[in-house]
């Protein structure tokens, strides 16, 4: 009797002490600070996921099927065909307020739809607004505005062939320091999401050492490269948007030969400097981009690679229509290049003069078609093909998902 009158009195004293310790806890809310109890987001609230695809045909009214470019588009010429140029899944996300995650793998890598690594980053905030970055993996090197922009976002099917030539993919591992002030940083993202085909975020100052061999190509001679770029995108009191920026890079790097050989030199000394200025389609758009240097280049006079100087670049025209429904971009580009691709067999010799007229539309944010006929004179020498000159014509094709 005794035990069950006890843990009576114990159950109404607890019920009582509870009831008097809530009711103190609500009277002093007013006074005391309640920490909130950190909840550990799930990954899905994390990591977030969108991508593209674009496929293409580049068979209509071609004129010679001995034209082609391999860096550009390997369903240039030959038999040609359905092609995909790009399907790609890119996972995102911050994943700690100073820890920013960047993963992107392709799928129609060198026209076999195999999977390969195009990104694999993250950045790390130096400070608390992370206006100071380093960024530390494989991403795009800091060199030229149209290297940096997105096939996504690009308006010409390619990039041109006198900057491009400066790193094969765009890409290298390496470790790359941005500054950007936080206004500038959200002005980089506008002129992306607002459909101005902006470069993305770079930061207004980069600098960055790399392998040098290029994305996906194991470094071969422990000499790294360093680059250097510095932009800014300013906005004028009429709200136009006009950006202008000034790279360099240098380094060493082992070209590939035809044929090995012990006496022959495999490493070249490279570098390449020059201006980029933009004035954003609203709604007529300018671009124009130029680099000069040195770098290996093949000779078919001496049938040898040797020192030589480079320069190219392009300059392009926009005009941007928007009706109630669709976008439509037409343009026009002009591009040049005299040097050496390092990347190709025996650093293959270029000489390009091609003109592009097209035009791009947008029904939706999800699709995108851009036709595009191109005038193209181009020389592509090496040991295996010392005499190659070919010229001719081709409208392309190019249908693109955004997801």
């Amino acid at each position: 009797m005794r035990r069950h009158f006890a843990v009576v009195s114990f159950l109404i004293l607890t019920t009582f002490t509870s009831t008097f310790a809530r009711g103190a806890g609500e009277d002093s809310l007013a006074t005391d600070e309640i920490k909130p109890v950190a909840i550990k987001k799930h990954w899905t609230e994390t990591i977030q996921l969108r991508g593209y695809m674009q496929m293409r045909y580049n068979g209509l009214l071609e004129t010679n099927p001995n034209l082609q470019c391999a860096q550009c588009d390997r369903s240039w010429g030959g038999d040609g065909g359905f092609f995909f140029r790009r399907i790609r899944l890119i996972f995102y996300g911050q994943i700690h307020e100073r820890v920013y995650l960047y993963f992107q793998p392709d799928f129609a890598s060198d026209g076999k739809n195999l999977g390969q690594i195009r990104d694999a980053y993250f950045d790390l905030g130096l400070d608390a607004k992370q206006e100071f970055r380093l960024r530390i993996g494989q991403s795009k090197v800091p060199f030229g505005f149209e290297n940096l922009q997105s096939s996504q976002n690009r308006i010409p099917l390619d990039r041109n062939d006198g900057l491009n030539s400066a790193v094969a993919n765009e890409r290298d591992i390496g470790v790359m320091f941005y500054y950007a002030p936080a206004e500038i940083r959200k002005r980089f993202s506008y002129l992306v999401s607002s459909g101005l085909k902006g470069s993305g975020d770079y930061g207004v100052f980069g600098l960055g050492i790399y392998n040098g061999q290029t994305a996906n190509q194991p470094e071969r001679n422990g000499s790294m490269h360093v680059v250097s770029r510095l932009t800014y995108p300013w906005e004028l009191p009429s709200g136009q948007f006009v950006e202008a920026s000034f790279q360099g890079y240098t380094g060493k790097f082992v070209i590939n030969r035809a044929v090995a050989s012990d006496i022959n030199q495999t490493e070249f000394s490279e570098y390449r400097y020059g201006p980029t200025f933009v004035l954003y389609p609203q709604p007529f758009g300018l671009q124009a981009e130029f680099n000069w240097g040195r770098g290996p280049e093949y000779n078919p006079e001496t049938n040898d690679i040797e020192d030589a100087p480079i320069r190219g670049g392009y300059v392009m025209a926009t005009y941007m229509l928007k009706t109630e429904k669709d976008v439509f971009i037409p343009f026009t580009r002009y591009h040049y290049y005299k040097g050496g691709k390092k990347h190709e067999l025996d650093a293959t010799r270029h000489r390009v003069n091609e003109l592009e007229i097209g035009v791009e539309w947008q029904p939706n944010r999800a699709f995108e078609l851009v036709a595009m006929y191109t005038i193209s004179d181009r020389t592509f020498e090496n040991s295996l093909n010392p005499n190659n000159r070919q010229a001719g014509s081709l409208l392309r094709l190019q249908a693109q998902v955004n997801f």
